[in-house]
């Protein structure tokens, strides 16, 4: 089955974007582990290899269209000058990808490609998880939790 066009841009925006926040934690990941901090060091790598294991999803199903995956040109990385920071910036990832896979979830349901919609619909719940746990950890930061 040949995909829509748009499907596929779907995917490539997707794979770039968590391509994207792979590089995002991994830095965090380094620079926590830099200033001695172990715990969040690990946190953030452990979240590197989630968003990892997202962008072999994607590269999956790239390559069962026949399209050859590419995360095309990465912004840098923004990984924060603090906690609260590195934080704050997650939380803007997270949120791009909640809106791009909402989108791309609804598009897929009106082209009828039930497989790949129930993908995104996966990949959208992961994000949530992450929204929400960013949300709850700065939320107690700032002493409102």
């Amino acid at each position: 089955m040949r995909p829509h066009p748009r499907i596929v841009g779907f995917l490539s925006q997707a794979l770039n974007h968590e391509f994207l926040a792979v590089q995002q934690y991994l830095v965090q990941s380094r620079l926590c582990a830099l200033w001695g901090w172990q715990d969040w060091s690990a946190t953030f790598a452990g979240e590197s290899r989630e968003e990892l294991e997202h962008a072999g999803i994607l590269s999956d199903y790239l390559l069962r269209f026949g399209v050859s995956p590419s995360a095309g040109t990465l912004r840098p990385s923004r990984p924060g000058r603090d906690l609260r920071e590195m934080l704050e910036q997650d939380l803007e990832i997270e949120w791009s990808a909640v809106e791009l896979y909402a989108e791309a979830m609804d598009f897929t349901k009106r082209q009828r490609d039930a497989a790949t919609a129930s993908m995104f619909a996966r990949l959208l719940e992961d994000e949530k998880e992450h929204l929400q746990h960013l949300q709850e950890t700065l939320a107690n930061m700032l002493g409102r939790g």
